[in-house]
């Protein structure tokens, strides 16, 4: 081990692979410089291993904390695993994160458990001030008892306060509410729990267990334990919500430029910004809000009343004017969007309240709404601590007005998208509606978070294109780099099969139909083992299902159910084929390993059902990023659509493709069945064909092949793998 490569202590095997070392080496010098990392690797590339350990060398150097960060279940575990390899190397200490909501042992929201966590702080503070002038009364009785009149004055005094003292204790103890677990952590011994906690790395469940045997609260343990630490893993949330991540990079101790973050299946983190900044309100909640203002007395109550209670008829107003015959018996307990915008004018949510409001003018009532309802949230808090209320009331006026200030002021700016959804109420039946402010772009969100950090490393097996990236979390000149498959060539197979083009408008076709249905049947036959099917829908995935003719078991991934259970029978099974959406959960993030998928199928181009939404990110996508900075056009009017569309649609099928073939021991062929992804259409169907959206590297494994010859070439690769347990079936 070199000076330059002493952040191999923290690498827990006996040597990285060449590629890795190389990884290590480009992302441990970009942190020394500030710099932040988009970093693709294939399956086997050891990507987490190869961001983890330079970050960490890197921190333990400088002072910083390390935050790794996924959205998938699988992965987190992975970070514990690695985590626990390092420790028993490298000593380091190591928190898993995980929300409140999971951790608690009474069930309460954040509002309740925050009250009731600072009540608890105030009885235990009033225990140890009776504490310590009982000591006190104690000393001034012994002088008084000496002779000491002055003594006798202050014990006096001492007195008077311990019963004002007391008194104060057993109201807080009778008539407020407390936590009994917050409790015993600030009143009994805790370091044999620090001790436990960083002696290994361990799991939210082995706190909350820890934690709960010992009548404690393990979630504000871990809030306590977590400052200063090397490395924290926790969910996206913790990092993308702006709240959120104020608050836990306090418990952590750490400012935001003394944080290194690492996302894992970075790919998501558009998708999932975009998640966590989307704004909504209810037709009930502003139904709450008015019968809050209803029972108090404050001369801002009426003008706050007037102008939700405007607001919300214009809600319904909206969704009642969109329904058709039959449209409203319709709807179900999901919801529906209905088209409000408008290209040349505001809205039809908003254009309802402007003509329905009457007042001395909208503005100045939402700002009354917003201050009362902060003076209602703080007195319902305060309520809560002295026990008046038995649970941490919610002011409805402060969330609907709140929302309303963020609609009227930015429903129509560039990159929000103003929708209005209905669903029906299972219980009542009713229908009612919901205001949403749609954030478009993810940059808006991510970009603030970039820029504060240190340095972030964002990986992933499908970052590429890099520059689309880049624009869309809102990184600046970040280090690049990208390792393709790192297992034999030999061992794995991708066929581009000119089957149909499954365009929408050709799926109901029945020689379409038949011939994938006959594609599909040989590529199951000539199998050995299980093949996973991904299909552009569930309803598609239904519709083969329900054809395909096969001896081994067929299952079916349905949307709403649990896919865990499904996914257990499917990989203890023998010859079995799953269909599966490609945009449902068992497209990433799992791994089917040997025989528990040999072949895995992507039937189309499964593009993304192209509603309303889709098409305002598109439209917002293409004004940002249409141009560049010198106003030359890029890709013409289709960067709208090759951002919001086709790029995230060739990862998610680059996912799905990498489901197979897991280690280097593993063989598997993967197959893309529609014809425009053969390297004829890229001259036969250009403005359709998605090959060259791959990588150069993929696209030179990619094996073009006529569906009638595709179970030939399957035999032929098994054959070779020696994959069939008895004769091979007959072509």
């Amino acid at each position: 081990m070199t000076t330059d490569d002493g952040y191999l202590r923290f690498f827990p095997y006996d040597e990285p692979y060449d590629h890795q070392r190389e990884a290590m080496a480009t992302i441990y010098e970009a942190l020394d410089e500030g710099d932040d990392v988009l970093f693709e690797g294939a399956c086997g590339t050891g990507k987490t291993l190869a961001s983890l350990v330079p970050a960490l060398e890197h921190a333990r150097e400088t002072g910083k904390t390390v935050v790794i960060t996924t959205n998938v279940h699988q992965q987190m575990r992975q970070f514990v695993e690695d985590a626990r390899a390092i420790t028993q190397q490298e000593r380091l200490r190591a928190v898993v994160f995980r929300g409140k909501g999971s951790m608690c042992h009474i069930d309460v929201d954040y509002e309740e458990c925050q009250a009731l966590r600072d009540t608890t702080r105030e009885l235990v503070d009033v225990e140890t001030d009776i504490a310590q002038l009982e000591d006190r009364e104690g000393e001034l009785l012994a002088a008084g008892q000496e002779g000491d009149s002055e003594a006798m004055e202050a014990r006096n005094a001492v007195v008077e306060e311990l019963r004002d003292l007391q008194e104060e204790m057993e109201e807080l103890e009778t008539e407020r509410s407390t936590c009994d677990h917050y409790y015993r952590n600030l009143t009994v011994d805790t370091s044999d729990f620090y001790a436990w906690l960083y002696d290994d790395v361990r799991t939210p469940d082995d706190v909350y267990e820890y934690a709960g045997d010992r009548g404690m609260c393990g979630y504000e343990l871990l809030k306590e334990g977590m400052e200063g630490v090397d490395l924290v893993v926790c969910n996206y949330h913790h990092l993308l919500d702006p709240t959120i991540r104020e608050q836990f990079f306090r418990w952590i101790g750490r400012d935001p430029e003394d944080i290194i973050a690492v996302f894992d299946e970075a790919h998501n983190v558009e998708s999932a910004a975009r998640d966590h900044a989307r704004r909504t309100l209810t037709e009930n909640t502003l139904d709450q809000a008015i019968e809050e203002l209803s029972g108090v007395e404050d001369a801002r109550a009426e003008n706050a009343a007037n102008v939700l209670g405007t607001f919300r008829d214009a809600l319904a107003e909206t969704y009642e004017d969109s329904f058709g015959f039959g449209d409203r018996e319709a709807v179900d307990e999901h919801w529906d969007d209905i088209t409000i915008a408008n290209d040349d004018r505001k809205d039809d949510l908003t254009l309802a309240f402007f003509r329905n409001y009457s007042g001395p003018g909208f503005h100045e009532e939402v700002d009354h709404a917003l201050d009362l309802g902060r003076e209602l949230d703080e007195r319902y808090e305060e309520q809560f601590k002295e026990g008046e209320l038995d649970t941490r009331k919610e002011c409805q006026t402060l969330q609907a007005a709140g929302f309303l200030s963020d609609w009227l002021s930015e429903s129509d700016a560039t990159g929000q998208y103003p929708v209005v959804s209905v669903r029906r109420d299972e219980s009542s039946g009713e229908v009612y509606g919901r205001a949403e402010l749609y954030t478009c772009i993810p940059e808006r969100v991510t970009r603030e978070l970039f820029d504060d950090l240190h340095a972030a490393v964002l990986m992933s097996a499908t970052l590429r294109p890099f520059d689309v990236t880049e624009d869309v979390v809102g990184l600046d000149d970040p280090v690049t780099m990208a390792y393709g498959d790192q297992f034999p060539e030999e061992r794995r197979r991708t066929y581009a099969v000119s089957g149909p083009a499954l365009f929408s408008s050709e799926r109901d076709d029945p020689e379409t139909q038949r011939t994938i249905a006959r594609t599909l049947e040989d590529i199951i036959r000539f199998t050995p083992g299980n093949t996973l099917v991904f299909c552009p829908s569930y309803s598609e995935a239904e519709r083969y299902h329900q054809m395909v003719a096969v001896s081994g078991t067929r299952y079916l991934d349905e949307p709403g159910k649990q896919a865990r259970d499904l996914r257990s029978a499917f990989t203890d099974d023998d010859g079995a084929v799953l269909f599966t959406s490609l945009w449902g959960t068992l497209g990433e993030g799992v791994s089917y390993d040997g025989d528990d998928a040999r072949t895995v199928v992507v039937l189309g181009v499964p593009y993304p059902h192209l509603d309303d939404r889709m098409e305002a990110v598109q439209d917002a996508y293409q004004t940002a990023f249409g141009e560049t900075d010198h106003g030359k056009p890029v890709d013409g009017d289709d960067a709208g659509w090759r951002y919001a569309v086709e790029i995230p649609t060739v990862r998610k099928t680059r996912q799905a493709v990498g489901r197979v073939v897991r280690s280097p021991e593993d063989f598997g062929a993967r197959i893309l069945l529609d014809k425009r992804y053969t390297e004829a259409a890229e001259m036969e169907m250009h403005d359709y064909a998605v090959r060259g959206r791959f990588p150069p590297e993929e696209r030179t494994e990619m094996v073009d092949i006529g569906p009638e010859k595709l179970k030939f070439a399957l035999l032929n690769f098994y054959q070779d793998m020696d994959a069939y347990d008895g004769p091979p079936p007959k072509p």
